[in-house]
């Protein structure tokens, strides 16, 4: 059994709630682990075990191989038990375990050790053994053993080994059955003392008659013809030879291979003094009895009793020394030691609460230093139902309720199910826009699109969604008539003349007959309005749909083909009276799906939409799209890593630029502080020159003026040379600046440039990932998800121009999965229920999968300031909402404009089922939408 941690692995057994399924229900689906052969009732469960057995830290206890996963050490102990059984003599086996059973031993060592030592001398029939004959080493097989009984008188074995000839008489054969009975029965005993068992029944007695194998041993050592001549008159002859000249391969019997023998077949219970017990299934292969002896148990027992005394014994001794026998003592004596006795009960009765106080003020000591180790500060982010908020973060303003989101505001509110199938139907739609030839349309549209209830005018949102659905489901196979036929099968379960809305199954069956049964060949022309998209939507459910995929089939079929009788009374009204109550109890006017459509309730509209969907998804076009988006991804992958590279490349050139214009700034400042003085020196000294003329002008010489005329040219030159140096240097330090400053610029506007590329291809990205998996923004801390689906597959954040786009413009919250839910309310030390009471009121919670919205920015800016950064998944949380705010914000407000616009028309509201005569409903916004991809396509 492979080890993990220098323990063995336990497999898991079933429990007892899928042992009881199992008789209750056999066909129950379970998860069954064929390596190891355990049986889980969920895929958490077994995904958690395949998981544990994939770690690389199991160790094969065989060959102590480490860093192994659990198959890959189970298949190196079950190779190496194969080639130990393989190799250990097969007559020598059934004798080892016989000897092992019931042994009472304490470590397998010892245990090896015992057997090794009664056994190495002990052979058995059909051995493969070594044999020295005259100096030579011969490979034998053991034919017969000769006990030391029949051999004392009769059998002798010359001391030159001699062999005798293949037709040498052999024993007589009567008593052999009854010899080999005792054939070392005593020696293998290791319930009698070793000693003894050598008296009793020497090794060094018995005979063993044995043939010459045709394979020599050290085959490879031998030289010479004539010594290979000499040794092959020996092949096939039969010698009788005692245990002194036997020996075994060290390959096939030593105490490494034993032990591995031994452990391989043996097991002990973990109790004090229990037996070694040989396997069941190898115990019944090897004739080894596994029913305990009653000598034998009752000799465990007393072995086990004598144990748990002894450690009882030691235990004692622990606690006091054992009182001395006292002699007999006299009155006096008597009452002197009863005296002392009391004056030591009394000391040891102090002692011993003195000890008690001591051991009450050590535990308290360790419980302060414990309660003070758990006070140790937290390191956030950590798991965000640890994390309470603190009276001082209270006081300093944190939320503690969060917002109660709106149920009510969803479309189709009123039933959580019919919400889900609204929202997956827009999201698919949405998303594969691209390969459906679908432009984007908000929920809003498509909400408003399924209340819309008036034939004329129609809704050319409600024809183009149909349309192109039914050209990609004209791709996917079906069968023909497989509606009718599951009806059909209905009927056989149901009574006679069985009806629903007032149509029985072969009236039904009889007026889809005729509709829609070329609707794979039906064109519906974009510039046509898509004429006959409801007959080609019958004939399209009539071959995809069935009572499996579509349980509300009868029911919506039934609603597309019939309608009500006519009112007695007609009035100028009849016809809005009709359309806005299209649920009458009995249908029985046979109709068209073209005039019965609009009278569908929204929830039967989103079933079919539903429907559709799924069945798209199979469809070539959405599955060469998805393989599209993966390898975009890709690349968009690649792209960004190389524009990061390219990114901290520029950063790096503008720090070293900036650096580089500082060091040159300090010296040009230097320079321009000496040039000043030099000038003002020089312009001090020129001052001088004419006061000293003057001065002297009666006094020198003409040669005098001449040489201090000639000292003032020479330092005007020197002066102008100096100055024409730091000019020089100046511009230059000034165009190096320029050119720095030019080139720092450009790497600025570099690194902008890239900056927008990763921005755009956030963007893209969030596009193409949305087309293969639909991720949630995160969780809070009652791990409610977070849903933001603008943006994704065909939808865009920005349109032309930088104009914001929104598709919900709305972020909705899930309720917690069933599973995060159990796993909360396991946490035994937290009152859950009140918790979430507190921050998140009875409104607020929701209850496994139930939806709620924030439709407004302040309401989301109130749900970003509840979150706690301390948590890991509100902090993850709380980073997403930032990445995206600046366009989750804006799309929340775009589409509040857009319905306060819509809203100043006094019953522009919603459509209704009756017309208002002052409102015309061709001026809603879905009903302006157009499908601008359809203009080149089908």
């Amino acid at each position: 059994m492979p080890t993990c941690r220098r323990k063995r692995v336990v497999l898991t057994e079933p429990s007892e709630a899928l042992l009881q399924a199992a008789k209750s229900n056999p066909n129950k689906e379970v998860y069954y682990l064929q390596q190891t052969g355990e049986i889980f009732e969920t895929y958490e469960a077994y995904a958690a075990r395949m998981s544990f057995y994939r770690l690389k830290q199991f160790q094969c206890e065989v060959t102590g191989k480490s860093g192994l996963d659990y198959f890959q050490a189970l298949e190196s102990e079950q190779q190496e038990a194969q080639t130990m059984h393989a190799r250990f003599p097969e007559p020598l086996k059934a004798a080892v375990l016989k000897a092992v059973q019931w042994q009472v031993v304490g470590r397998l060592d010892h245990l090896v050790e015992a057997v090794f030592d009664r056994f190495k001398d002990r052979y058995f029939a059909d051995e493969k053994v070594f044999v020295d004959a005259q100096g030579d080493k011969f490979y034998a097989k053991v034919v017969q053993v000769q006990p030391p009984k029949a051999t004392d008188e009769s059998v002798s074995v010359p001391a030159e080994n001699q062999a005798s000839s293949s037709s040498a008489p052999s024993p007589p054969h009567g008593t052999a059955d009854s010899d080999t009975v005792q054939i070392h029965k005593i020696g293998g005993d290791l319930k009698i003392p070793a000693k003894e068992a050598l008296v009793r029944d020497d090794p060094l007695k018995y005979v063993y008659k044995v043939q010459i194998l045709e394979e020599q041993h050290e085959k490879s050592h031998e030289k010479g013809k004539a010594a290979a001549k000499d040794k092959a008159k020996w092949s096939g002859s039969l010698m009788d030879v005692p245990c002194s000249v036997m020996s075994r391969d060290r390959l096939a019997f030593s105490k490494s291979i034993l032990r591995r023998f031994i452990r391989d077949c043996v097991d002990r219970d973990a109790a004090v003094a229990s037996p070694w017990t040989v396997k069941p299934v190898i115990a019944k292969h090897y004739g080894v009895d596994s029913v305990m002896p009653e000598e034998t148990r009752k000799g465990v027992e007393d072995i086990k009793r004598g144990e748990i005394d002894k450690r009882k014994k030691i235990w004692e001794d622990k606690e006091g020394p054992p009182t001395k026998k006292q002699k007999k003592m006299t009155a006096a004596q008597e009452e002197r030691v009863k005296a002392l006795a009391a004056a030591a009960e009394k000391r040891e009765r102090e002692a011993r609460e003195k000890a008690e106080r001591q051991q009450k003020a050590k535990e308290e000591a360790e419980r302060l230093a414990a309660e003070k180790k758990k006070k140790k500060p937290i390191r956030y982010p950590t798991e965000d139902l640890d994390v309470r908020l603190s009276d001082k973060e209270k006081k300093a303003g944190l939320k503690v309720k969060k917002p109660t989101p709106s149920k009510l505001g969803l479309p189709f509110g009123d039933n959580q199910g019919t919400f889900e199938a609204f929202l997956m139907s827009w999201n698919f739609l949405v998303i594969y826009g691209q390969p459906l030839h679908l432009s984007t349309l908000t929920m809003d549209e498509f909400e408003h699109a399924l209340r819309h209830s008036l034939i004329d005018p129609p809704c050319a949102l409600l024809g183009e969604i149909h349309s192109t659905l039914i050209y990609n489901l004209r791709t996917v196979p079906f069968t023909r008539h497989s509606a009718v036929l599951s009806l059909l099968r209905l009927q056989d379960t149901l009574e006679e003349n069985h009806r629903v809305l007032g149509v029985t199954v072969d009236e039904l069956a009889g007026a889809m007959a005729d509709v829609g049964n070329n609707w794979e060949r039906i064109p519906l022309r974009h510039t046509e309005m898509r004429d006959g998209w409801e007959e080609a939507l019958l004939g399209c459910l009539k071959d995809h749909a069935t009572l499996d995929n579509f349980p509300r089939l009868r029911e919506v079929l039934t609603r597309l083909l019939f309608a009500p009788e006519p009112p007695a009374e007609v009035s100028s009204s009849s016809s809005s009276s009709r359309v806005s109550s299209p649920a009458a109890n009995n249908l029985s006017v046979p109709s068209s799906p073209s005039e019965r459509y609009y009278a569908l309730s929204p929830a039967d509209r989103i079933d079919i939409l539903t429907l559709m969907c799924n069945l798209a998804v199979s469809s070539k076009a959405i599955h060469s799209h998805m393989e599209s988006c993966e390898e975009q991804l890709t690349a968009l992958r690649k792209e960004k890593i190389e524009i990061n590279r390219q990114k901290k490349q520029y950063t790096e050139e503008m720090n070293s630029l900036a650096g580089e214009t500082e060091v040159k700034e300090e010296p040009g400042t230097n320079g321009n502080a000496a040039d000043e003085d030099t000038t003002m020196h020089e312009s001090s000294d020129l001052s001088d020159v004419p006061s000293e003329e003057g001065s002297e002008t009666a006094s020198t010489s003409s040669a005098r003026q001449k040489r201090s005329a000639r000292q003032k040219d020479l330092r005007q030159k020197a002066h102008t040379q100096a100055h024409a140096k730091q000019r020089e240097l100046a511009r230059a330090q000034a165009a190096s600046a320029k050119q720095a400053l030019a080139e720092h610029r450009r790497l600025d506007e570099e690194v902008n440039k890239l900056e927008r590329r990763l921005e755009a291809i956030e963007r893209e990205f969030r596009k193409l990932l949305g087309a293969v998996r639909v991720k949630p923004l995160g969780k809070d801390r009652f791990h409610n998800r977070i849903w933001w689906f603008d943006g994704m597959g065909s939808a865009s954040l920005l349109g032309s121009g930088g104009v914001v786009q929104y598709g919900t413009g709305r972020i909705f919250i899930q309720g917690p999965s069933e599973m995060d839910l159990e796993l909360m309310l396991k946490k035994e030390d937290d009152d859950y229920e009140a918790r979430r009471l507190e921050e998140e009121g009875q409104e607020g919670m929701l209850a496994p999968s139930e939806w709620a919205q924030y439709s407004e920015p302040e309401e989301l800016d109130e749900f970003l300031a509840w979150l706690n950064p301390k948590g890991v998944r509100e902090l993850a949380l709380k980073n997403s909402f930032i990445k995206w705010w600046c366009h989750i914000a804006p799309g929340m407000r775009k589409r509040i404009s857009d319905l306060n616009i819509s809203a100043k028309l006094p019953e522009a509201r919603r459509s209704t089922r009756t017309k208002s005569s002052g409102h015309d409903v061709s001026r809603e916004p879905y009903m302006l939408w157009t499908n601008r991809r359809a203009v080149n396509s089908v």
